[in-house]
């Protein structure tokens, strides 16, 4: 038995065993480097105007109406102000006040349309919310140079452990999520989306064979599903970063996914040992880094340091129970989640369906008598109707404002319907809202949405390719 506790560390040294800052710094650098080249990116393709500024109508998220972007050219002042903010945490330079800054601005531009949600995004924005509490600028940095008394060399095990974890959450949840049948069984979307990339070089050939679908989706789920714990493991953990870069790289290669696959090849690297991470340190320091200075504890704690101990042991618990739940509810509805989408958001689903739609909606006012059918596009850019058109919640909050709109244009009392067809990973157009429902008195909100029609399951124009 004493020979097994050995084996694996105890809560205690999870949380507060003291080790390098190395990783952290890096870490920290890395993260600083990886937003500063999103956020270029986003500048040079103009999506700052596309996306904040172009539009006329904004999906926001429930709870959070009151987010609006900024006007005239306030969204771009923002983001020189967040990139200002990426590359001070990558300097590591007044690292409190620019984590807190990218973390509010970063955070704002998301919560401002739901059009534009990705899975990397809510990733960001938890990352850089605990980046405010760890100390990653206490070494290799220019508050560390500037300051010489904030410089450690050691740091409680959570620092780094909790990154470790955010990680592996990100991967075991998208492997998870990949446990079902249509991923393993249909080999879909793959089936659907691969045969479109027989151009790629190198790999395109394999597109052509039916069985490449199901050993990319079998392929696909084990990946994530494992590679945390064998990033964990010293005699796996080279061959499976070599497993993160060929995997991720594919990714990149087939798929639009923007920066996550990159983000991903270099947050991972935190889960190397510090011996490692302090190479990089010495290669690029003008000296060697200090001998360590830092003890995690006194032989004699003071209660208020047990005290801040205990704080900690809660709130990380609490994060940690938080992340382990939030994907999970889903579970709280009935219907399939693919179909109705309750739940979907926040939850690590990863590319797991091909979704199309089309929705008209029509208006009538009893008391006139007046009809008329809203043109979409009058107020939603492309992208926004082709999100809208698949999404319930999207569909509801944009019934909602239309009946606004109506109100305005002199109907007393508009009523909203919806003639909406929606196919699910290829299979045949089915209605998706009933028909029969005023959405405009449908209260927005987390309850089930009982007027989104139950999912047939039916079978797929490409299980029998």
């Amino acid at each position: 038995m004493t020979e097994i506790k050995s084996r694996f560390p105890s809560i205690q040294q999870l949380f507060f065993q003291p080790i390098s800052i190395a990783p952290l710094s890096i870490f920290r650098v890395l993260f600083g480097f990886m937003m500063l080249v999103s956020l270029i990116r986003f500048w040079y393709n103009d999506w700052i105007f596309q996306q904040y500024i172009l539009p006329d109508y904004y999906f926001t998220f429930y709870g959070f109406d009151w987010v609006r972007p900024l006007s005239g050219q306030g969204m771009y002042y923002l983001f020189y102000t967040m990139a200002g903010a990426a590359l001070c945490i990558l300097l590591g330079l007044l690292y409190k006040i620019a984590t807190i800054i990218f973390f509010l601005t970063f955070t704002y531009v998301e919560l401002i349309d739901k059009t534009n949600y990705l899975n990397h995004y809510y990733f960001v924005s938890l990352v850089s919310f605990l980046l405010i509490f760890l100390p990653a600028h206490r070494s290799f940095s220019l508050d560390a140079w500037m300051r010489p008394t904030i410089k450690i060399a050691y740091v409680p095990a959570w620092t780094i452990n909790i990154l470790k974890f955010q990680l592996g959450i990100v991967y075991c949840y998208a492997g998870l999520a990949k446990l079902n049948y249509d991923w393993l069984v249909s080999a879909l979307p793959l089936k659907i989306w691969l045969p479109a990339k027989t151009n790629v070089p190198i790999i395109g050939w394999l597109f052509n064979y039916k069985w490449s679908a199901y050993l990319f989706s079998w392929i696909g789920a084990l990946y994530d599903l494992t590679i945390p714990f064998l990033l964990l493991i010293k005699q796996t953990r080279w061959l499976a970063y070599f497993a993160v870069i060929g995997f991720h790289f594919m990714t990149a290669m087939l798929f639009q996914i923007g920066m996550f696959p990159y983000i991903m090849i270099l947050s991972t690297l935190i889960f190397f040992p510090a011996s490692f991470h302090q190479r990089i340190i010495d290669f690029f320091s003008w000296k060697k880094a200090a001998s360590p200075s830092f003890l995690l504890k006194d032989k004699k704690p003071t209660r208020s340091t047990v005290y801040r101990t205990k704080s900690i042991q809660y709130a990380l618990s609490f994060y940690i129970l938080l992340q382990l739940l939030i994907p999970f509810r889903h579970l709280l509805y009935p219907g399939n989640l693919y179909w109705n989408e309750q739940g979907y958001r926040f939850s690590w689903r990863v590319m797991l369906m091909e979704k199309a739609g089309y929705i008209t909606f029509h208006i009538y006012d009893p008391a006139s008598g007046k009809m008329e059918q809203a043109r979409n596009y009058d107020y939603l850019t492309p992208s926004q109707e082709k999100q809208m058109s698949t999404q319930p919640d999207m569909i509801l909050q944009f019934a909602h404002f239309l009946k606004k709109e109506y109100l305005q244009k002199g109907f007393l009392d508009p009523q909203i319907t919806a003639e909406s067809y929606v196919t699910l990973n290829g299979r045949k157009s089915k209605i998706f809202i009933d028909p029969q429902v005023d959405l405009t008195k449908i209260a927005r909100g987390w309850s089930h949405k009982e007027w989104v029609m139950p999912f047939e399951e039916g079978k797929s124009y490409f299980d029998s390719k």
